[in-house]
């Protein structure tokens, strides 16, 4: 029996969509209840698609995960997949430590030593909160005065763990982008959202108390974005934004497979195996035609993925036609067990 834990718009639409079509058992738990541990008792394995802005998930689904796996369950993500979600200083020391090329990053937990290095460095530099997604808490730092600017701000009152006016500049960027009724209508919401904040927002800590810097590789109109499951690879080229450095939540996608580098796929499939993640997703940037990784994700948005015409194998032989990603990760934790 598989336990799955329900959330409208998640990877658990098709999880479910899955189970009915090859009648595979499954029953429908809530990881919010204090009974959680006891709900899957009797299930081989939990999936649950948790997201970064849940401030309910966020505050214990990785110490459920390594428990139940302490039980002997299979859990989707596991806790190779998913310790690193959204902690970009996380991702950072993983990456290192697996000697993945990543973009070269630096984090420090003294103002002193933060102040010193900035005093010795070059510019630019970006700056990066750990956590958020779509480039939300990532800015260009200039010259010394900005970054001593958020040095003091880090180890002084920090920061908000959500951007309010990123979320005006996002909307703006896709109504000129798309121009339709809906993308205007959601302006007003940008609007309304820098004097009012969110649930989410009154419930997450301001982040203080660390600093973390990453080196700006210039001459990068796009990014790379691999993702691995299993043995496949997909992915797509983003183009970064007008006027801007960043690609990640850009909504410029470019779906020919032509495109995508063989190193870059080299890389992601090479690295999935070594991190024994399930599902991971990198971000390639490139140095002189070298690419280097800027972060990591074990999830993404799945309406990205629909015009992907098809996947590589990890021979890196093409696969052509549509796919679920979906379909991939339960196929794959469905082979974990006999049982299920």
């Amino acid at each position: 029996m598989l336990a799955i834990h329900h959330r409208s718009g998640s990877f658990s639409d098709k999880w479910i969509e899955y189970c009915i079509l090859n009648k595979v058992p499954y029953k429908l738990v809530d990881c919010y209840r204090s009974d959680i541990v006891e709900q899957i008792k009797n299930c081989d394995g939990l999936m649950w698609h948790w997201a970064h802005y849940d401030h309910k998930a966020v505050l214990f689904a990785r110490q459920l995960i390594y428990s139940l796996e302490k039980m002997g369950k299979k859990v989707f993500p596991n806790a190779h997949t998913s310790w690193h979600y959204d902690d970009k200083v996380g991702q950072k020391y993983l990456l290192e430590a697996v000697a993945a090329p990543l973009v070269p990053s630096y984090v420090f937990y003294d103002k002193r030593e933060a102040l010193d290095w900035a005093k010795k460095t070059t510019y630019p530099k970006v700056f990066k909160l750990r956590g958020g997604a779509g480039s939300q808490n990532v800015q260009i730092v200039l010259n010394l005065l900005a970054a001593n600017k958020l040095i003091n701000k880090a180890f002084g009152g920090g920061f908000n763990a959500f951007n309010r006016r990123y979320f005006l500049t996002e909307r703006l960027g896709q109504f000129r982008r798309d121009k339709t009724v809906t993308s205007f209508f959601n302006i007003g919401k940008g609007l309304g959202r820098l004097f009012i904040p969110t649930k989410q927002e009154k419930y997450f800590s301001r982040e203080r108390n660390y600093i973390y810097f990453q080196e700006f590789i210039p001459e990068n109109n796009f990014d790379i974005r691999i993702n691995v499951i299993g043995n496949r690879a997909f992915g797509f080229k983003r183009m970064v934004r007008q006027g801007d450095f960043r690609a990640s939540g850009s909504g410029k996608l470019i779906h020919d497979p032509n495109q995508i580098p063989i190193d870059c796929l080299q890389i992601a499939l090479d690295l999935s195996v070594r991190i024994q993640s399930q599902s991971i997703a990198f971000d390639f940037v490139f140095n002189s035609g070298k690419p280097l990784l800027v972060e990591v994700s074990y999830c993404f948005p799945p309406r990205f993925y629909l015009l992907c015409p098809g996947y590589w194998n990890e021979r890196l032989e093409w696969i052509g036609g549509p796919f679920t990603p979906e379909y991939f990760i339960i196929k794959d934790f469905l082979m974990q067990s006999d049982t299920i």
